[in-house]
């Protein structure tokens, strides 16, 4: 679309009709072709699916490869905020995606775009979380320190880090989970996970759970699987929108 690279996973004899559409985001360091097992089997439910080629990733790619540029994860990630609505409202505009009826998923880096999506765009129906993180701030101070990171000491106290840190408050889900009042939303993650940590946000999942807003949020654990996305819950993802959406 335009100058956005992406991916339609769509049953043959449905290619042509308004369908319910679910926008999957893939991760960090990833191409949208790596996504095509999750789109695949969210298709076969009867859904448009689209795969974005994510900023810097891909045929998106400028400079330097994607795995020396940590710092610019969050550019990354906010890329993908900004260019949601344009996508959707051109499948809406061409009468092949239904605005009532929207899902936005993701592994990983879209993981966490997807809940960034639900602080912006209350016409989000229904989304899952695959392993990504609710909380930007936090996760941001434990990426430099992770595998993430490439070796640079940074003070992220610091007031140059200020601007970055306000910047990430909107998109925060653990700071207005609110907004998911009505939604249908589901996270799944792996208790071995070593990239994105399981434990901050299963825990905001238990604080919200027993809320009125977070009444229709479930969360799968598993462990053993590590950043890894199985099969079973790529079934489960598809299983889950044809569902809710």
């Amino acid at each position: 679309m335009n100058e956005i690279p992406v991916l339609e996973v769509v049953s043959k004899e449905l290619i042509d009709q308004k369908l319910p559409t679910v926008v999957f985001y893939h991760g960090w360091t990833n191409y949208k072709e790596s996504s095509l097992v999750h789109g695949y089997e969210i298709a076969k439910k009867g859904f448009r699916v689209l795969i974005p080629e994510a900023y810097l990733h891909g045929e998106r790619s400028q400079g330097a490869p994607v795995t020396e540029r940590s710092m610019e994860f969050w550019d990354v990630v906010q890329h993908n905020v900004m260019e949601f609505p344009a996508l959707i409202e051109h499948y809406v505009e061409v009468g092949l995606a239904d605005q009532e009826q929207i899902g936005v998923s993701g592994l990983s880096m879209g993981g966490v775009t997807t809940c960034a999506l639900l602080t912006q765009y209350p016409w989000i129906k229904t989304a899952v979380v695959l392993m990504g993180s609710p909380s930007p701030i936090p996760f941001s101070k434990w990426l430099l320190t992770s595998k993430w990171q490439i070796g640079v000491e940074i003070d992220f106290e610091s007031e140059q880090f200020a601007p970055a840190i306000e910047s990430l408050k909107p998109i925060s889900l653990d700071m207005q989970p609110e907004k998911i009042d009505g939604k249908f939303v589901h996270f799944w993650h792996d208790e071995d996970d070593d990239l994105v940590p399981y434990h901050p946000t299963f825990d905001f999942y238990k604080r919200i759970k027993d809320q009125e807003y977070g009444k229709h949020v479930s969360f799968t654990t598993t462990e053993g699987q590590g950043h890894h996305v199985p099969y079973m819950i790529s079934v489960e993802t598809a299983n889950f929108f044809e569902k809710h959406l």
